[in-house]
C-alpha cells in the first residue's frame, strides 16, 4: 500500500466515526469533544484520567480539560479524586450519561458493521494481528526517534 493511500485512508475512517458521534452531538446537544470524552470513557473504563483521555486520543490538554469542565457541569460526568495521589482525578460517567452512551454503542455497532462489511471472521482476525503489529512497530519507532 503506497504511504498516501494508508495515510488518507486511515483520515477516511477517522472522518466517518466522527461522523456518527456529531450525529449524538445533536441529539445529545454536545460538542464533538464531549462525545469523544464520553466515548472515551465508556470504552476504556481502566483509563480514567484527562491524561488519558489527552494521551490516547491525541486531543489538546486544554480541549479535554474543558469538555471536563462542561460535563461535570451538565451533570454527566463525576470527579473522584485518587486517593493516593491528591494531583490526580479520576472521571466517571454519571447515570445520567447511560442514554448517551446506550447511544454510543449503537454507532459504534454501526460503524463496525460498515467499515468490515464483507470480512469474513478470519479476515477481521487477520486485520487485527496486523494492525497489533502495526501498532507495536509505530511506538517502538517513536520511541526511538525521541532518543535522537
Amino acid at each position: 500500500m503506497v504511504t498516501t493511500d494508508y495515510l488518507m485512508n486511515i483520515r477516511r475512517i477517522m472522518k466517518l466515526h466522527e461522523g456518527m458521534l456529531k450525529q449524538i452531538c445533536v441529539k445529545y446537544d454536545l460538542t464533538l469533544i464531549e462525545a469523544n470524552i464520553i466515548s472515551f470513557l465508556h470504552n476504556n473504563p481502566e483509563k480514567d484520567t484527562a491524561g488519558d483521555i489527552v494521551e490516547l486520543r491525541m486531543l489538546s490538554k486544554g480541549n479535554v480539560s474543558q469538555g471536563v469542565e462542561l460535563l461535570s457541569g451538565k451533570g454527566l460526568l463525576l470527579r473522584i479524586p485518587d486517593k493516593e495521589d491528591r494531583r490526580k482525578v479520576h472521571l466517571s460517567l454519571s447515570e445520567k450519561a447511560f442514554p448517551i452512551t446506550e447511544e454510543i454503542e449503537l454507532e459504534k455497532r454501526t460503524f463496525q458493521e460498515e467499515l468490515f462489511s464483507g470480512f469474513s471472521e478470519d479476515d477481521k482476525k487477520t486485520l487485527e494481528d496486523l494492525s497489533r503489529r502495526i501498532m507495536e512497530n509505530t511506538e517502538k519507532a517513536l520511541k526511538r526517534r525521541e532518543k535522537k
